[in-house]
């Protein structure tokens, strides 16, 4: 199984130094060699995410004890994986933006702002995401413990519920015995002969 897997990573690994060299000559290749490029990669990041699906399927047949590292190496990969695709948006952004300029006529100074802009934003959104997902995260662990702890309390309070209930137990019982002492003392007095 972890030949399997191996094989895939090597793969994985060829595959995505291909795309990465790829996006890099997108933006200087001229505009018909760039249009064959883009698709060639698009291709390239299909074959990739189909070898970590395949990873993903190993790893989980891997017994239980021994499948962290494999785990730790896939969200490694995944990690790569979404920079390569974030990478190959920003690339073709500038493709979509320099074939607009060919078709528009174009100086390219206002798009190149627009693009800088769009750029930011995208960032700025993908930050807010990561922020509120983490602040989702939190909440719901938040609830969970709150969850754990009322029924911590809940069980307490039925402790302390059975506690007071065997004290009034003992305190009718002590009161039981202390009457029937008593009892036993003035019986005992009252008859002379038995000091």
């Amino acid at each position: 199984m972890s030949s399997d897997f191996e094989g895939y990573e090597q793969d994985f690994a060829v595959l995505t130094a291909e795309i990465t060299n790829k996006i890099a000559r997108v933006p200087r290749l001229p505009p018909d060699e760039k249009k064959q490029m883009v698709a060639n990669v698009e291709k390239q990041l299909e074959e990739a995410k189909e070898l970590l699906e395949q990873m993903d399927l190993e790893v989980r047949d891997i017994p239980p004890q021994s499948r962290g590292m494999y785990s730790n190496r896939m969200r490694s990969y995944k990690q790569e994986m979404g920079k390569l695709e974030t990478d190959f948006k920003r690339s073709r952004i500038a493709y979509s933006d320099e074939v607009r300029n060919e078709l528009l006529g174009d100086d390219g100074n206002s798009s190149e702002n627009q693009r800088a802009h769009l750029l930011d934003n995208t960032e700025r959104l993908e930050r807010s995401s990561r922020r509120l997902e983490a602040g989702y995260q939190i909440a719901v662990e938040t609830e969970q413990i709150g969850q754990e702890m009322l029924e911590n309390l809940s069980h307490d309070r039925e402790k302390i519920q059975r506690a007071r209930e065997r004290l009034r137990e003992t305190d009718a019982n002590l009161g039981k015995s202390s009457r029937i002492l008593t009892g036993m003392l003035r019986r005992t007095f009252a008859q002379p002969g038995r000091l």
